[in-house]
């Protein structure tokens, strides 16, 4: 892994994006941390382009975009759309909201359609990414939710955003999952996985927590993993000093 191809996702920023002064504002600290990419997440108080613009200006390449889950599977030609705007290849499809996941008929349903639109942004030059959390590693006729989501659907349609705390988080290993989507997996989120003192688990930045992030980004670069994403969810204090852990943590220990 080299630094180029580490970013940062903007969800974890979502409360310093909510109007298009704060946008700039966190665009330009993410640069200064030292970033070279982002992947778009959360709130848009600018337009499509207007972010695109800034993030130029900024030095800062848009790797991928999350985009809203119903657009993404009622409406993909316009999700072709945005990412075009974006300049970038790949669009990922963020969570299964309104989904019944214990539901073999709604999980049946949702990987026809992911499937589908997925064929739409391939036909395009784009690429549909699907991000798990833990949930899609609960067993369902006796497989985990996620092997049905990438068995079931054509390799040219679906690749993966692995996240590496909800794999854990699933009871599942983020290496071994890393090794099993290999040639299918161009995004991975890094967060670290901390225990607290009473035993609760919490979102943690990278090298904080019980991961081993040394044989995970080794398995992903023989993965072929393009890029390599921090997020974290919730963040003890401010985000910005989170991410800036992350980032040092990585530019010190972990990229080539």
């Amino acid at each position: 892994m080299k630094i180029e191809q580490v970013g940062v996702q903007l969800y974890t920023l979502r409360d310093h994006l909510n109007t298009p002064e704060e946008y700039q504002e966190s665009l330009q600290k993410i640069a200064e941390i030292g970033f070279k990419l982002v992947e778009i997440a959360g709130p848009r108080p600018i337009s499509e382009h207007e972010i695109t613009s800034l993030c130029a200006e900024k030095g800062l390449v848009i790797c991928s975009s999350h985009e809203d889950g119903d657009l993404i599977l009622q409406n993909p030609a316009k999700v072709v759309e945005h990412v075009e705007e974006f300049g970038c290849k790949y669009a990922v499809y963020p969570f299964p909201g309104g989904i019944d996941m214990g539901s073999q008929n709604e999980v049946s349903a949702l990987i026809r359609n992911l499937d589908a639109s997925g064929k739409v942004l391939s036909e395009a030059g784009k690429v549909l990414a699907y991000h798990n959390h833990d949930m899609e590693l609960q067993l369902l006729d006796g497989k985990t939710i996620l092997e049905c989501i990438y068995a079931e659907t054509d390799p040219a349609n679906l690749k993966a955003e692995l996240d590496t705390y909800w794999i854990h988080a699933g009871n599942a290993s983020p290496e071994a999952w890393c090794a099993h989507m290999r040639d299918r997996l161009p995004l991975l989120h890094l967060k670290d996985y901390t225990i607290e003192e009473g035993g609760e688990p919490r979102f943690g930045e990278v090298g904080s927590g019980i991961l081993d992030f040394r044989r995970i980004i080794s398995t992903a670069d023989a993965s072929g993993c393009e890029w390599y994403i921090v997020e974290q969810d919730t963040c003890p204090g401010d985000p910005f000093e989170s991410i800036e852990q992350s980032f040092r943590y990585i530019r010190d220990n972990l990229v080539d």
